[in-house]
């Protein structure tokens, strides 16, 4: 019996007000605990105990709060095989992913301690006056995550907002609800911080909707999809609160005829095929200059026929681990057959086995099909040819999405000139699109989110709020 056992956590563990939560299996559908259910009704108290707790947290100062971080880093490292497991049967992940997962987590923690000592007040000096401007929490944060990541995009958000001073109250996804939060309390505690600082408080749609227009949560910091974010957005702008929204992406590649075919479709089997491509930043666009176009598909084909697919807690060797649940299988199997309807070529792939959905190539698809208009969020790369990057950058304008874009050539001046003119947030250069690193915002453009969400130093705009104190001489 865990201590979170049919609980969610409000400083302590009790029962949810909306009942409890089978937290299952994703490759079998076993039932491997029961946790508690979050309701709205749960908001009030965990706001109550999260604005005691920050003000004392804020006045630590900046060291004992950054030395806290540093600590529950090494807690994550400690316990890293039981994090690793349930991120492998709770979310699906290869154990390769859930260790490179884990090593996200800890470089977040440190990019927060970073954060927390940068804090430094600035003055202005004139003739007549003394200013000092600072830096402070904004007090309670609200964090909402999706399944695909559950510790480092929790972490990402709850990390940095505790290095500043904030109070948290993380709603994670239901099915990922101990892998995305349900661990982190005694995490907490093993590192020493106040148990009041973070509430988990796994919910559906009614808790992130509180969280949103809640008038003591100061900001809110969601990942997921597009349509949640515009509802967690309007929510949260009725209380002027801060928002960070890092939402869906479809993201272009542009391949040109004097690329590296050989590392650019290396990095494209990494780029729509990690975790079975249930990330945002996933490839989901292949626009590939004419010239090389056949034998780009043909080793895209070939490097991605390689990879097996399986339970990845019954075998560690497998590339690719199920999809997070029955219902998104079945979207994937419509959008592949549809395309195919219209127009694609089926290379490799397309059909499903149980909640296994295999690396699937569809070339010279329509730009009308499904699986290039919507965002597939599973292992679905479609491609077709371009005759110029005039051709390329009309396409991806038309797209209502900006997360991130890629191109692969071996002349990075044309690469940055063409890199300049494609409305996204991220462009990567002869490089996967799935790229992340803590000291570097991450950024949606267009209906992929609302500006730097996470990240760097920009995303201090989120989490802290200014404060101008001036002294008249």
């Amino acid at each position: 019996m865990t201590e979170w056992s049919e609980s969610i956590y409000i400083d302590g563990w009790r029962p949810g007000s909306a009942g409890t939560l089978d937290v299952t299996e994703v490759a079998t559908g076993e039932t491997l605990a029961v946790a508690g259910l979050a309701g709205a009704d749960d908001v009030d108290p965990a706001v109550r105990v999260a604005e005691a707790a920050q003000r004392e947290w804020a006045a630590r100062g900046a060291e004992e709060r950054a030395e806290g971080l540093e600590r529950l880093r090494d807690v994550i490292a400690r316990h890293a095989e039981r994090l690793s497991c349930w991120l492998v049967r709770e979310a699906g992940a290869t154990r390769q992913k859930a260790e490179r997962e884990l090593r996200a987590a800890r470089a977040e923690l440190d990019h927060a301690t970073n954060l927390a000592r940068s804090l430094a007040g600035r003055q202005v000096t004139t003739e007549e006056r003394q200013h000092v401007v600072n830096r402070l929490a904004v007090g309670v944060v609200a964090v909402i995550t999706p399944f695909n990541a559950p510790l480092v995009l929790a972490m990402r958000a709850v990390a940095p907002a505790l290095a500043v001073g904030n109070a948290v109250i993380l709603k994670p996804d239901p099915r990922t609800a101990v892998s995305g939060g349900l661990q982190y309390p005694a995490l907490l505690e093993d590192a020493g911080l106040p148990g009041g600082l973070l509430s988990v408080l796994p919910g559906g749609a009614d808790v992130g909707a509180r969280l949103s227009d809640h008038p003591g949560i100061r900001a809110v910091l969601f990942t997921g999809s597009t349509e949640a974010g515009h509802k967690v957005g309007e929510a949260a702008g009725r209380t002027l609160k801060r928002v960070g929204l890092e939402l869906g992406g479809n993201n272009p590649v542009i391949v040109l005829e004097d690329a590296d075919l050989e590392a650019a479709a290396t990095c494209a089997v990494t780029s729509s095929f990690l975790h079975s491509g249930q990330i945002c930043m996933a490839a989901g666009q292949y626009l590939v200059h004419e010239a090389v176009y056949g034998e780009f598909v043909e080793l895209i084909v070939e490097k991605a026929a390689r990879l097996r697919v399986g339970d990845p807690w019954r075998d560690n060797t497998v590339d690719m681990g199920p999809i997070i649940d029955d219902r998104s299988v079945a979207r994937l199997a419509r959008m592949v057959e549809r395309s195919v309807g219209e127009g694609a070529v089926l290379r490799l792939g397309g059909t499903p086995t149980g909640r296994f959905f295999p690396a699937t190539v569809l070339s010279d698809i329509a730009t009308e099909a499904p699986a290039w208009c919507d965002e597939a969020f599973g292992p679905i790369a479609p491609l077709r040819p371009v005759a110029s990057t005039e051709e390329a950058l009309t396409s991806i304008r038309r797209s209502a999405f900006g997360l991130v874009a890629a191109i692969h050539t071996v002349d990075i001046d044309r690469a940055q000139a063409l890199a300049a003119r494609i409305p996204a947030g991220t462009i990567r250069i002869n490089d996967v699109t799935n790229h992340d690193d803590p000291r570097t915002p991450m950024v949606g453009w267009k209906s992929s989110g609302n500006g730097a969400a996470f990240g760097g130093a920009e995303m201090l705009d989120l989490i802290t709020t200014v404060k101008l104190t001036s002294v008249r001489r």
